[in-house]
């Protein structure tokens, strides 16, 4: 019996989410504070604060209105932020407890672009989809100037840093850039140098000089007393953002001597320093390969001494200001996640490859996060060794990579491969020894990768760049796409899925065809192999899942439920159980012995990619479309354990009531019961206590004792009570002692009462029916009786 129960214990009942990775940032503004500790970034409708040390979200703040944030602000002493949404709407926000001081409108006539404080936290200046420009007194909460003038959209605003002199500079579609005097109310002067948009504006400590810099590849100084262009220095870039550098000396970035230095950030994807004077670039960081490498804001936190850049693939990088060493790395949005591995000996660490050629690993308990480079296209599958050191991945651009961890969670390139003609969509690893991998492409073909012995040495690190990895062997498998492959535990047979609607089964090393799997009706996207038995799993876009006995190819048994197509399906424990993801967002849990889903698990909101499960069978980890990576937790233990302490519970307290009915301790014995909330329960305690021979009495002691919560789930029972003809005697006896003792002011204060009441009416009603119809046929009884008693006869005495 003990080993039954046990077997039992086994099966998996449920998962709950532990961790959830959601996108943060999706374009736009990005701001530190003055310290260098929070991070303010814009997530649709939503402006979103990050501890920078943990990479937590402290605060997610949205407007009443719901609408998308268009523009925001911290002021410099890091205690006012404003947010304007697409509802020409402004909040003054209390961030620190996540609430709005204050709402008020625009007055624009279309969306704010852009915002910004000046030096001394009071004034708001914001830039309009209109054209205009307004200011606003946040402490005395008016508006003070409109500006206009300007053509399209104002997409730039700065105020001067001395506050003395009260200047506004803005810049609009037309590339110009507009002096507004604050005293004068009017336009000092308008400075047209830059031939398209300018993009950002920074000022020197001393208040005199100005940069600017615009798309134009130009980032020009300006004389702020003589409003003259001092110098213009071509970047040859499109540049997004330039910063002036403290004056101050910095070898590491190129800055020997005293002077003016800036920064610029660009389409290029590197930061670069600038002498302003000799217009030379004295450093640049070295440039990686791939896509979205582009960078599109940067901002400079000067007492914190901290440099935030943004790139196109929304990575918010942040930086040392005085070295550019890389001190953090927030991957803001991740797209559409395309596959996800635990990583790691103890499955420590995750990673996720999305829409992109990036790699992005996490590490659990510290939410850190490295992004790998490599990669020229996107990243379509990945996979991982046993010892969990090791991972692979597959991508767009018909190569493959072979990527190592150290222990201290850092992720290197060790080996790459090329050698497909297309795509190559699934890669497998080697299950008993890192010894080879395994590729399957759009060109058909499946290729083997033997891993050199150099690559299994943790210690080893090739200093000249990865290994060049080369196929052993290469066969054509399918006459569609190849979706996925999979090795078997004894790395001895090779399975294949592909859009042609089989599978096919291959023996290895040489990929001998040994038999074929057909069956479904639509291309399969995973194919699987079972633990512990000579099983194949399959799932298709049919919206099946199959498993298949590996002698005889048979179909053993089908699965459904899902409503679309399956994308993942993996064994869980011991091979017992199935986990599988569709393109209907859901996660199944299903026990093979009984064809039972056992659960599905709804918290995605697309299809849902990827899916993988830690060494220790207890966690599962799913990835999808939506952009979130979420992290399941085996809680069928504790849910079982939960579910046994409540049932011990009950026997302790049913127990108790037991006793407390024995020794004719009826108030603890009723308070108990309705503590319960077993309306059955009570109602046997009220009957015992009518058994009693003062029932009347001990009905009111008790009845009156009770707490007023406790009198308002009496009355719901005896609702419940009355409907039954067995059961009004004791529901009409409460009753009779609420109404004769409480006054109608109490009982109108019941929680529920009055429905209660509406519920009790029509039944009293038809007990009391029944009840006159019983006492007429009772009197009518007793009639008939007395009218057929026969008269006394005569005794013999009186005859005589």
């Amino acid at each position: 019996m003990e080993e039954a129960v046990a077997g039992v214990s086994r099966f998996k009942a449920n998962y709950a989410v532990e961790r959830k990775i959601e996108p943060f940032y999706k374009g736009g503004k990005v701001q530190l504070d003055q310290t260098g500790q929070h991070l303010f970034c814009v997530c649709g409708t939503k402006v979103n604060i990050l501890d920078v040390a943990s990479g937590a979200i402290l605060q997610s703040l949205e407007q009443e209105d719901h609408e998308d944030i268009t523009a925001f602000d911290l002021s410099p002493d890091d205690e006012v932020l404003v947010t304007a949404s697409r509802a020409l709407l402004l909040a003054h926000w209390a961030w620190r407890e996540g609430s709005v001081i204050r709402l008020w409108k625009a007055i624009h006539t279309a969306p704010v672009a852009t915002m910004a404080f000046d030096p001394t936290s009071t004034l708001l200046a914001t830039g309009g989809c209109d054209g205009a420009v307004r200011i606003w007194d946040v402490v005395r909460h008016y508006g003070t100037h409109h500006f206009r003038g300007s053509p399209g959209v104002v997409h730039l605003v700065a105020f001067h840093p001395d506050p003395a002199r009260l200047l506004l500079f803005s810049s609009a579609t037309d590339a110009a850039i507009r002096i507004w005097s604050l005293q004068g109310q009017s336009c000092l002067a308008v400075l047209t140098a830059h031939y398209s948009a300018v993009t950002s504006l920074t000022f020197s400590a001393d208040g005199h000089t100005m940069l600017s810099s615009g798309r134009d590849k130009i980032c020009i100084v300006w004389d702020l007393r003589s409003h003259q262009a001092l110098r213009t220095v071509p970047v040859f870039e499109s540049v997004e953002a330039a910063v002036l550098l403290p004056e101050e000396l910095a070898p590491e970035l190129g800055v020997k001597s005293t002077g003016l230095y800036f920064l610029t950030a660009g389409n290029q994807g590197v930061l670069r320093v600038w002498e302003a004077a000799s217009g030379q670039c004295v450093h640049a960081q070295e440039q990686l390969p791939g896509p979205g490498r582009e960078l599109t804001y940067c901002t400079l936190a000067r007492a914190a001494g901290l440099l935030l850049s943004v790139t196109a693939d929304h990575n918010l990088l942040l930086y040392e200001a005085h070295s550019l060493q890389l001190k953090k790395q927030f991957a803001g949005y991740s797209e559409e996640v395309l596959d996800v591995r635990f990583l790691g000996p103890k499955d420590s660490h995750i990673v996720v490859a999305s829409n992109s050629p990036c790699l992005k690993v996490f590490e659990l308990q510290t939410s850190a996060c490295q992004i790998l480079h490599g990669h020229t296209d996107i990243v379509l599958a990945l996979d991982v060794f046993r010892k969990g050191w090791l991972f692979a991945s597959c991508a767009k651009d018909q190569s493959i990579r072979v990527w190592r961890m150290n222990k201290a969670g850092e992720v290197t390139c060790v080996a790459q491969g090329s050698g497909h003609t297309h795509s190559v969509g699934t890669i497998c690893c080697s299950r008993l020894k890192e010894t080879f991998l395994v590729t399957g492409s759009q060109d058909c073909t499946v290729k083997l990768w033997p891993l050199p012995k150099a690559l299994l040495s943790r210690s080893t690190t090739p200093d000249s760049g990865p290994v060049l990895l080369q196929a052993q062997t290469t066969q054509r498998c399918h006459d569609k796409d190849i979706n996925s492959v999979a090795v078997a535990p004894n790395d001895k047979l090779l399975a294949t899925g592909s859009q042609d609607r089989m599978a096919k089964l291959w023996a290895l090393p040489q990929c001998q065809l040994l038999g074929v799997f057909s069956g479904h009706r639509r291309g399969l996207w995973c194919v699987q192999f079972s633990p512990m038995d000579q099983v194949l799993a399959t799932a298709s876009a049919d919206g099946t899942i199959k498993l298949w006995a590996l002698q005889d190819f048979s179909c053993l048994k089908t699965f459904e439920g899902h409503d679309a197509s399956v994308l993942k399906v993996a064994f869980v424990s011991r091979g017992t159980q199935l986990l599988s993801s569709g393109s209907d967002g859901l996660v199944k849990l299903w026990t093979i012995k009984n064809n039972e889903c056992v659960r599905t698990l709804d918290a995605h909101q697309d299809k849902v990619w990827g899916l993988h499960c830690s060494q220790l069978d207890d966690r599962a980890l799913t990835g999808a479309s939506d952009s979130c990576v979420i992290l399941w937790k085996d809680v069928t233990e504790e849910e079982q354990a939960e579910e046994q302490a409540k049932q011990e519970e009950q026997m302790i307290k049913q127990q108790e009531l037991d006793n407390l009915l024995q020794e004719k301790r009826y108030l603890r014995a009723l308070g108990l019961a309705i503590s319960l909330d077993r309306p059955h329960t009570v109602l046997s305690v009220i009957q015992a206590i009518r058994r009693d021979p003062e029932a009347s009495e001990k009905l009111e002691a008790t009845v009156l004792r009770l707490r007023r919560d406790q009198k308002e789930a009496l009355l719901r029972f005896c609702v419940t009570w009355n409907t039954n003809s067995r059961h009004c005697h004791e529901a009409q006896a409460v009753l009779g002692v609420l109404l004769k003792h409480e006054a109608q002011e109490e009982l109108l204060a019941y929680e529920g009462v009055r429905a209660s009441l509406e519920a009790l009416l029509p039944y009293t009603e038809r007990h009391f029916q029944r009840l006159s119809r019983t006492l007429q046929a009772a009197t009518f009884l007793d009639f008939l009786w007395h009218n057929m008693k026969l008269p006394t006869l005569p005794t013999a005495s009186s005859a005589l």
